[in-house]
C-alpha cells in the first residue's frame, strides 16, 4: 500500500479568528487512519445543568471568550483506498479510528488543555453499520467509502462535591429593580389565578424546610399554605424542636438541612444567624424576619400598592412610629420599585440613613401628600421591659384619623400586624374604608409563593 503522504493539520479560533499553526515536528504525531481519513473535532460550549449551576460563568471569568473554539483537524492522505479488507471491514475499525480521534484531539488543542479544566472529551462516532454502506455501494464492486467521521464534543460538568452558587433572600437587596417587578408581577398572577390552580405543582417534588425560633402567625401560615399550593412540601421546624439549644452550630445545621431539602425559610432572633445559615447551606435560604430585617413582609407591601395604584413609580409611603425591621425593609425594596419611602420617629427610634430613604420627626410633614400610611407595634418581642418608655416616646406618632387627613385623598393604610388598637393605630382608622390592612395579610401568601418560584425555577 502506498505510504500516506505528510499530514498537514490547521487549527482555526472561532473566536478570535487567528489561526494558529501546528510545527511539522509534531504533525508526525498524527498519523492517518486509512487514505482520506477524516477527523473533525469539535469544542461546543458547555451544557445548560453547568450554566445554570453558575459554574461555567465562574470559568469564564478566567478562561475568556477564546476557550470556546472550533478544531477542525483533516488527514489528507494517497488518494487511492486498499480494496482488500477495508470493504469487507467498513473502512478503519472504531477502536483504532477512536485512537486517532483522540490524538488528533490532544496535538491541536494542547494550547486549550489548561483552559478546560474539569473537560472531558467523549467520542461519539457517527459511523453507519457496514451492510448498510455495502448495500447503497453495491454498484461500484460492493467497495465502501473508506473514511469514518467522529464528532468529539467537549463536555463541561460540574462535580457533585463542588458547591452549587445559590442565591438568598435576607435583606432585598438581592434582587434588581427589574427582578423585583417581574417577582411582583407573578405575585399578582398566583393571587387572580389562586382558583384556577395557577402555579399549582410548579415546585412538585421539592420540600422546603420552614425554621422559627420565634413565634410567627402570618408568616408561618402563608409559606406552609404557599408551600402546598405550589406542590412542595413544608416541613416545619421549631426551634425546641433542633438542636440549637444543645449546642449543634448553625452552619452544621445548614449544611445537613441542604442534603435533605431544597430551600430554607427562617425566623429567627438573630440576624447574624441567618447570614451564616445562608453562607454554610448548599440551598437558597429566605429571611422569614430577624431585629434588623423583614423582607417578606415588605414584598408584601409592594404587592398591595401595585393592586390599588398600579405603578408603583412615584409613589409617596409614610412609614410613622419606631423606625424597625419593617420599615428598614420598606426602604430597601422601595427604593428599587421607585417609591419614595419617609420615615417619621422620635430620637433614638429613627432609622440609619441611606437606600434614599427621607428621615423627619415631624409625622404629618411625612404623611403630607402621601399615597399610602404605615405603621407597625411599638413594642415588638424583647421589648416588654421598656413598655411603659416606649409608649410614652411614640404617643405623638400614632396613626390616627387626623394623620390620615394629611393625606392625599384615597391614601390607604397599611399595617403588618399585629396591631394594637389604641397604641399605634386606633380602631377607627384600622378597620375604615382606608384601611388594606387585611389585604396586605393576604397578599404575603402570594408574594411569598412568586418568590420561592424565582429563587427554585430559575
Amino acid at each position: 500500500m502506498q505510504r500516506p503522504e505528510a499530514v498537514r493539520v490547521k487549527a482555526i479560533e472561532r473566536r478570535s479568528g487567528r489561526p494558529s499553526w501546528i510545527s511539522s515536528s509534531r504533525r508526525s504525531a498524527i498519523p492517518p487512519s486509512r487514505p482520506g481519513t477524516r477527523i473533525r473535532v469539535r469544542l461546543e460550549p458547555p451544557s445548560p445543568e453547568a450554566i445554570r449551576s453558575g459554574f461555567w460563568r465562574a470559568r469564564s471569568s478566567r478562561t475568556g471568550p477564546s476557550a470556546l473554539r472550533e478544531v477542525r483537524t483533516r488527514c489528507h492522505s494517497a488518494p487511492q483506498a486498499a480494496a482488500s479488507g477495508s470493504a469487507k471491514r467498513g473502512g478503519v475499525s472504531c477502536s483504532r479510528a477512536t485512537s486517532q480521534a483522540v490524538a488528533a484531539s490532544r496535538v491541536a488543542n494542547s494550547t486549550l488543555r489548561s483552559r478546560l479544566t474539569w473537560t472531558w472529551v467523549s467520542l461519539r462516532s457517527s459511523i453507519r453499520s457496514s451492510r448498510e454502506r455495502q448495500l447503497r455501494s453495491s454498484g461500484s464492486g460492493g467497495k465502501s467509502r473508506p473514511w469514518k467521521r467522529f464528532q468529539a464534543i467537549a463536555v463541561k460538568f460540574t462535580a457533585r462535591s463542588i458547591r452549587r452558587l445559590t442565591r438568598n433572600f435576607i435583606t432585598g437587596e438581592e434582587f434588581g429593580a427589574f427582578e423585583l417587578g417581574k417577582l411582583l408581577e407573578r405575585g399578582a398572577e398566583l393571587k387572580a389565578g389562586r382558583g384556577e390552580g395557577v402555579g399549582r405543582d410548579s415546585l412538585a417534588g421539592k420540600s422546603i424546610a420552614l425554621v422559627f425560633q420565634r413565634p410567627s402567625t402570618r408568616t408561618r401560615i402563608s409559606f406552609e399554605v404557599g408551600v402546598a399550593e405550589l406542590g412542595a412540601t413544608p416541613i416545619v421546624l421549631r426551634g425546641d424542636e433542633m438542636q440549637f439549644s444543645r449546642g449543634e452550630s448553625v452552619g452544621d445545621t445548614a449544611r445537613v438541612l441542604s442534603r435533605y431539602v431544597d430551600a430554607i425559610v427562617i425566623r429567627s432572633g438573630s440576624h447574624e444567624a441567618v447570614v451564616e445559615l445562608a453562607e454554610a447551606a448548599d440551598v437558597p435560604v429566605v429571611n422569614g424576619l430577624t431585629p434588623l430585617h423583614h423582607p417578606c413582609q415588605a414584598l408584601a407591601d409592594l404587592l398591595t400598592l401595585r393592586e390599588r395604584f398600579g405603578d408603583l413609580d412615584g409613589l409617596r409611603l409614610a412609614y410613622v412610629g419606631d423606625g424597625n425591621n419593617v420599615a428598614r425593609s420598606l426602604a430597601i425594596v422601595g427604593e428599587l420599585a421607585g417609591v419614595e419611602v419617609v420615615v417619621a420617629a422620635p430620637p433614638g427610634y429613627q432609622l440609619e440613613e441611606g437606600h434614599g430613604v427621607k428621615l423627619t420627626g415631624d409625622p404629618r410633614a411625612a404623611a403630607d401628600g402621601a399615597d399610602a400610611l404605615y405603621t407597625d407595634v411599638w413594642i415588638s418581642m424583647g421589648d416588654e421591659i421598656e413598655a411603659d418608655r416606649r409608649r410614652a416616646d411614640l404617643a405623638p406618632f400614632r396613626l390616627d384619623a387626623d394623620l390620615l387627613a394629611a393625606a392625599k385623598d384615597g391614601a390607604i393604610v397599611l399595617h403588618c400586624l399585629p396591631a394594637h388598637p389604641g397604641e399605634e393605630i386606633t380602631e377607627e382608622v384600622l378597620y375604615s374604608d382606608a384601611s388594606a390592612v387585611f389585604d396586605e395579610a393576604e397578599n404575603r401568601l402570594h408574594a411569598q409563593k412568586a418568590l420561592l418560584e424565582a429563587l427554585l425555577l430559575a
